[in-house]
C-alpha cells in the first residue's frame, strides 16, 4: 500500500459523501433558458456537457423538483448560456426559487426565440432531442441549432461549494 492510498478517505456513497467527493470536480456554470409563451424562463445548471459532434448534441440535467423544467420541456427548445467569471450574481439569481429573474438580467432572443443572456461567454441554442430518467434528475439531450461566442472573458467555475474563475 502506498502512502497516498493509506491517506485516502473511504466514504459510503450517501448523499453527503457524494456531494463532498463530486464537489472536487470543477464545473462550468450555465443558465438554461426558454420561452414559456411570452414569458422567459430559466434555471442554473452545472450538470452540462457535449455529447456528440455528428449530430451536434449536448446534455444538461434538470432536477425533477424544478418548477422551471416543465416550462422548458413544454417549449421543446432551450438555450444554454455559458456564464463568464463576472456573472456569479446572475447564477445566484437563477438558482433562487421564486426570484424575478428576467427583470434584473438583460437578454435578447436567439434565432430560435430563446433568451440569450447579456454578457455570457457563449450560447448554444437547441431543440429537445430526448430525455432519460436520471434518479432525482431528468437527463435532457438537445440537438444544437445555433451557437456562438459572445465574449472573451474567463468562465465562471463552481468548485467545492464556491465560485471561482480560470485564466489560461
Amino acid at each position: 500500500m502506498t502512502d497516498s492510498q493509506s491517506a485516502e478517505a473511504l466514504m459510503p456513497p450517501d448523499e453527503a459523501s457524494f456531494r463532498t467527493v463530486l464537489g472536487h470536480f470543477a464545473t462550468g456554470v450555465t443558465i438554461i433558458t426558454a420561452m414559456n409563451g411570452s414569458e422567459p424562463v430559466g434555471v442554473s445548471a452545472n450538470a452540462f456537457t457535449s455529447v456528440s459532434l455528428d449530430p451536434p448534441l449536448v446534455l444538461f440535467c434538470a432536477a425533477k423538483s424544478s418548477t422551471t423544467w416543465p416550462k422548458i420541456e413544454q417549449a421543446g427548445k432551450f438555450t444554454v448560456n455559458i456564464l463568464s467569471e463576472h456573472q456569479e450574481d446572475v447564477c445566484r439569481v437563477f438558482a433562487t426559487k421564486g426570484a424575478d429573474r428576467f427583470t434584473r438580467i438583460g437578454w435578447r432572443p436567439s434565432a430560435n426565440g430563446n433568451p440569450i443572456l447579456h454578457d455570457v461567454l457563449a450560447y448554444i441554442d437547441c431543440t429537445i432531442e430526448s430525455q432519460f430518467d436520471g434518479g432525482d434528475h431528468i437527463i435532457v439531450v438537445g440537438r444544437v441549432q445555433e451557437l456562438g461566442i459572445t465574449a472573451d472573458d474567463g468562465p465562471l467555475l463552481f468548485y467545492r461549494g464556491g465560485y471561482g474563475n480560470f485564466h489560461a
